[in-house]
């Protein structure tokens, strides 16, 4: 081996040292260094669980705000709802109770057989229109059944009047045979009348009303009606003298039979004391006082609209009164009542009088029994 060899170096293998980068050392906190607790927990105190029960009772509030809201909207709703059906059913009520009046009066005041038929074609076509009427009210939903006893009872009503002008139209006055068979005929179709009034107030008025009751609706009142305001208007011997007077007035002459009326008696209440035209009575006076006069039909015939007057003097203070009996029959006695006095300090501890009279009805002759004046010391009960 050469020394040539030798001294050959490979230098280019060697590099020089390399450094590391400086780390970056952070500051030493004050109060040397940090020592390891525990860990952070949420805060806890009284202030955190007031918020926490105040935020509980006000969504509780509304809660319970919202509930009493719907409630009242609701029952506000069911009220409304069977107010505005009351309100339907008033209209055919009170035209059933004014046709009832009319039909009253056209028989015991009508004097043509021509002229009663045609007011009760005119009653039926009247009470036809409520049916139809009757039939498009919407009731709601528990008195939808109960209002079909409703709509039964005008139909009734129209199927009774349209029969008894039927009836009353084939009637032949020349014959008693005829005049028999009409009267029954007649009778029969009255039972539909007063058949009418019934299911109108037991099977449907009723009813109605108890379930208002159940359904828990107050102020809502539901309308009472009838057309027949005294049975005795349609009984047999009511038609008997009805046709009775027809026969004698079939040429369009007067009525046949007698007619009046009679004052029998009065009475002051409370304590239902009667009055006397021959002594003074005294009168207790108090907030519900009344007078009940007392009158007869003297006649032989039906009457309607009996005016009854009564007038109380005390001093320089008049008070006048009238009522009217709207049916009565041959022989019947009726009451007419008089009350919702406001008497004076002047019509106390002085003579005052009570004057009561009837007015006399068409036909009628004799007037010396329908007056009466009655003298009365007021005073305080």
């Amino acid at each position: 081996m050469s020394n040539y060899d030798e001294d050959i170096q490979f230098d280019f293998f060697d590099e020089p040292e390399t450094e590391e980068a400086p780390r970056t050392r952070r500051r030493p906190r004050a109060g040397g260094p940090r020592r390891p607790g525990p860990p952070l927990r949420p805060p806890t105190g009284i202030v955190p669980l007031a918020r926490l029960v105040g935020l509980i009772a006000i969504a509780i509030a509304i809660v319970v705000a919202f509930v009493f809201w719907v409630g009242a909207c609701q029952g506000k709703s069911k009220h409304d709802e069977y107010a505005s059906y009351a309100s339907s059913v008033r209209p055919l009520a009170s035209g059933s109770n004014a046709l009832g009046s009319k039909f009253a009066s056209s028989f015991t005041s009508a004097t043509k057989q021509a002229d009663l038929v045609t007011s009760l074609q005119q009653y039926a076509q009247q009470e036809q229109q409520e049916y139809d009427q009757a039939q498009q009210i919407r009731p709601p939903g528990p008195l939808r059944q109960i209002h079909q006893q409703l709509v039964d009872a005008i139909e009734l009503r129209a199927k009774g009047l349209a029969a008894l002008s039927a009836a009353l139209a084939e009637w032949n006055p020349k014959s008693d045979a005829s005049t028999s068979s009409t009267t029954e005929s007649l009778a029969a179709q009255g039972e539909l009348l007063v058949a009418s009034d019934v299911v109108w107030e037991q099977l449907y008025r009723g009813p109605a009303t108890q379930q208002l009751k159940t359904e828990g609706v107050t102020g809502v009142v539901i309308p009472k009606s009838a057309l027949v305001p005294n049975t005795d208007l349609v009984s047999a011997r009511a038609f008997g003298i009805l046709l009775q007077h027809l026969k004698g007035a079939s040429t369009g002459g007067t009525p046949s039979g007698t007619h009046g009326d009679a004052l029998v008696s009065v009475v002051a209440n409370p304590g239902n004391t009667p009055l006397s035209t021959t002594t003074a009575t005294t009168v207790k006076v108090s907030t519900n006082l009344s007078f009940v006069a007392t009158v007869q039909d003297s006649g032989g015939s039906q009457e309607t609209g009996v005016v009854v007057h009564l007038t109380i003097t005390a001093g320089s203070t008049t008070i006048k009164r009238t009522r009217t009996i709207q049916l009565i029959g041959p022989g019947e006695q009726q009451t007419a009542t008089f009350g919702n006095f406001n008497l004076p300090s002047a019509a106390f501890g002085n003579r005052a009088t009570i004057k009561v009279d009837v007015a006399p009805v068409p036909g009628e002759t004799n007037v010396s029994n329908n007056t009466a004046t009655y003298t009365v010391f007021f005073t305080l009960s």
